[in-house]
């Protein structure tokens, strides 16, 4: 008869040790529980125990210490942490140390047990990375939350964070997306090299390839002298390609040539270079939608979809408002407090910026208030004013879907592609176009789509933007790239 396996466990919880107590013996599993870590240590110490549950926070010692040394004395003794410490310092600590699973309070039973049967069943030793176990109690926090969808990704955060695994990061405008890509740099293998970062709708076009693969000395009008680009630049560490989805064409073919082969040559360059970085990209698009539409690569989403990342938007997760806005007060140099109040008509609000919409929105009724404590009403009448202006905005929104439609229709998209194919014909002596039809046409209906759509919302490029599923500076670079006359109110400039 095979013996049954036995599983020490440490929580100064009296009623957590009974339900772990139980749920686990009726697995089979012999259970020995006690409150106090050196109880835990002297059991360890004696040979006893083929798995360990640890609480952090106990009376005599910090279970993320005692876990540093159980792993010393016993690396291959797998042990599962457990804490309500759920911040996402707690579990790159835990990870660090060579935790085989960290789970946050309050803890889903079966998915411990399944963690249990897993820690159990795996033959080789948790690797620990002890460079990596450097002192994070003084670092600034990089996430705040604790909520189910938060400890989601913490957890995947500290699984990745000793790895080369390139990673996708997707959510909204403003839940943080170069704050998850800076976290797993900064508490990652890879945290001595350079963090850079690359935003693909800032940069020109006609500059993409540049920026990220350098140019040399002559390889275009201009160039007149050796520029490194951000692969160059992020040797040895991390490159983070924002807003991934507004990468051309053109250059997201050379990038997927270098995460194929790992290797890339500067614009105007004959030798190859070794590109010994890791990468991390974000979008705020559906990059499925984009690959049907022929915008991105579906080989290239691939290669970066290795580790998939979603960011919930706050309105997913009400319940971390209460700590993201004490954390902003204490950031900002006035003493100021809230109200329970306050905090819960925070959670009713729909937060369309989310995360950095809630900043701002702190950082600014605590500069231009004088109130100490902020109550309900303040709060209140700061929603109802930023409310107001958002229905405005969305009215404008909704009319200028109007005048697009009818001004575009004027001339058919058939009866455009009519026209361009027969220039083409005449201009070629009736033979087929060996290409330039997609861009005439693009180059057609985007300025006047463009100056449509700004008229409609008086000028705001920010509504236009939206409006056009683009963003600002992508806006912005073609207003000027294109000509398009801006208007403002009721005149045209």
């Amino acid at each position: 008869m095979t013996k049954a396996a036995t599983i020490l466990i440490a929580d100064d919880d009296r009623s957590i040790r009974t339900v772990l107590t139980k749920a686990l013996a009726r697995q089979g599993y012999d259970v020995r529980t006690t409150g106090h870590a050196a109880t835990l240590w002297q059991w360890a110490s004696a040979g006893e125990g083929d798995l360990v549950i640890t609480d952090v926070v106990m009376p005599d010692e910090n279970g993320l210490d005692l876990l540093s040394r159980l792993k010393r004395l016993r690396p291959e003794l797998r042990v599962i942490v457990m804490s309500a410490q759920s911040t996402l310092l707690t579990a790159v600590k835990a990870t660090e140390r060579g935790a085989f699973e960290y789970l946050p309070k309050p803890f889903d039973l079966n998915e411990l047990l399944t963690a249990v049967d897993r820690a159990l069943k795996e033959s080789k030793p948790s690797k620990i990375d002890h460079v990596a176990q450097s002192n994070h109690e003084q670092d600034a926090m990089p996430l705040i939350g604790r909520s189910p969808a938060m400890q989601n990704i913490y957890r995947v955060m500290a699984r990745l964070m000793n790895t080369d695994l390139t990673v996708l990061i997707t959510g909204e405008s403003g839940t943080g997306k170069e704050l998850v890509a800076r976290a797993l740099h900064d508490y990652g293998h890879r945290r001595n090299g350079p963090f850079v970062a690359l935003n693909m709708a800032a940069i020109p076009r006609e500059l993409i390839e540049s920026e990220l693969f350098g140019h040399e000395k002559g390889a275009f009008t201009g160039a007149v002298a050796r520029y490194a680009g951000r692969f160059e630049q992020a040797q040895g560490g991390t490159l983070f390609l924002d807003e991934i989805g507004d990468m051309p064409i053109e250059a997201q073919t050379r990038l997927l040539r270098v995460l194929q082969e790992g290797e890339y040559t500067a614009v105007g360059g004959r030798s190859s270079m070794t590109a010994n970085v890791r990468i991390i990209t974000a979008t705020h698009r559906d990059l499925r939608q984009m690959i049907k539409q022929g915008l991105f690569r579906e080989d290239l989403y691939y290669r970066l979809n290795v580790v998939p990342m979603r960011l919930p938007p706050l309105r997913e997760r009400p319940g971390d408002i209460a700590d993201l806005v004490q954390h902003f007060i204490q950031r900002s140099a006035e003493a100021k407090e809230i109200t329970p109040e306050a905090i819960d008509r925070l959670k009713q609000y729909y937060w369309p910026g989310n995360v950095r919409e809630l900043e701002n929105m702190i950082n600014r009724l605590c500069a231009l208030y004088n109130e100490k404590i902020m109550g309900v009403d303040l709060i209140e009448s700061e929603l109802a004013e930023y409310s107001q202006q958002f229905k405005q905005d969305n009215e404008n929104t909704q009319g200028a879907l109007q005048p697009v439609g009818p001004a575009l229709q004027e001339s058919t998209l058939g009866d455009l592609v009519h026209r361009q194919l027969k220039n083409y014909f005449q201009a070629h002596g009736n033979q087929l176009p060996a290409d330039g039809l997609y861009d005439r046409i693009v180059q057609e209906v985007e300025r006047p789509l463009i100056q449509l759509t700004l008229k409609a919302t008086g000028g705001n490029q920010i509504k236009s933007a939206q409006i056009l599923g683009i963003n600002r500076n992508t806006l912005r670079k073609k207003i000027k790239d294109l000509d398009v006359i801006v208007m403002r109110g009721q005149n045209w400039e």
